[in-house]
């Protein structure tokens, strides 16, 4: 494991007593010898001089903790996976997959990761998104789907160059088996490990009931072309950002080679994460 010489902190600002588990934990890694950098909000909640946008940090750390919820670490997840720096996310929300790690674990957590226990890294492969040009990387999903006051929209799928179907619906879940827990399990999809190779579709109340979730190889490539105009569809990524998208535009999704290596408490397993945050298997 390469050394921690500078730790990256980035926060959900409003989340209770922010300031005071800041505070504790960069106390917490300065007496290890390590030097703590703090994203823009979370050096003003300290008071402290300005400090670095978000965006700049994966690439200034060798470890990121992200106190929090889920959607404040997708808002980082991409960058930090491209620089191959690991994450601790630390639950300071009601849900919590992906942070998480509750703050009553967090320093055994610390300890255990510092001290080399590879067992509690998770490593979460990551989806690779390209349309119109550009390439997005994503940990949880891909959608496309329909704008408030739209209407029902029409899309058509390719797997591996071999088109399947036409689907009439308010839209499309495309996501790993670490985002199978989030809007894809909204939509109807299933519950997947996070480390079966495997990519997750998943219409959003499809016209049809024939149209149900479909679990593929992660060796196999999506494509998607949007056969609805006039109407605002939109393609989301890991419900952090986006754009629209117009008639004729086509999306393909494949597994990425980059990996999010996500730091787990050594207390639990996800098992353990699905009883505690859904009630699996409870009566």
């Amino acid at each position: 494991m390469k050394k921690i010489e500078r730790v990256g902190f980035v926060i959900k600002p409003h989340a209770p007593d922010i300031e005071k588990i800041l505070a504790e934990l960069i106390q917490y890694f300065e007496k290890k010898g390590m030097e703590c950098l703090l994203e823009d909000e979370a050096a003003q909640k300290l008071k402290k001089d300005k400090g670095i946008p978000r965006e700049e940090l994966p690439e200034k750390v060798d470890l990121l903790v992200v106190l929090g919820g889920d959607g404040t670490l997708l808002s980082i997840a991409h960058l930090t996976a491209r620089k191959n720096v690991p994450v601790l996310g630390v639950n300071l929300g009601s849900l919590g997959f992906l942070t998480e790690v509750p703050l009553d674990e967090v320093y055994l957590t610390i300890d255990a990761f510092l001290e080399g226990n590879e067992k509690i890294v998770s490593p979460r492969r990551m989806l690779e998104a390209t349309t119109k040009g550009k390439v997005y990387y994503c940990l949880n999903d891909v959608v496309i789907n329909k704008g408030a006051l739209a209407r029902m929209i029409q899309c058509k799928i390719w797997i591996d160059t071999k088109e399947i179907a036409t689907l009439r619906s308010d839209g499309l879940i495309i996501s790993t088996p670490t985002g199978s827990t989030a809007y894809s399990l909204a939509a109807g999809g299933p519950i997947i490990q996070p480390y079966i190779p495997a990519i997750v579709i998943s219409p959003i109340c499809p016209h049809t009931l024939s149209s149900r979730p479909m679990i593929i190889s992660s060796d196999s490539t999506i494509k998607v072309q949007l056969l609805t105009a006039g109407e605002e569809v939109y393609l989301t990524l890991d419900g952090q950002r986006g754009d629209l998208m117009e008639k004729g535009d086509v999306v393909e999704v494949k597994r990425s080679d980059i990996e999010l290596r996500l730091i787990s408490s050594p207390k639990r397993n996800y098992f353990d994460l699905l009883q505690e945050k859904l009630g699996w298997g409870e009566r």
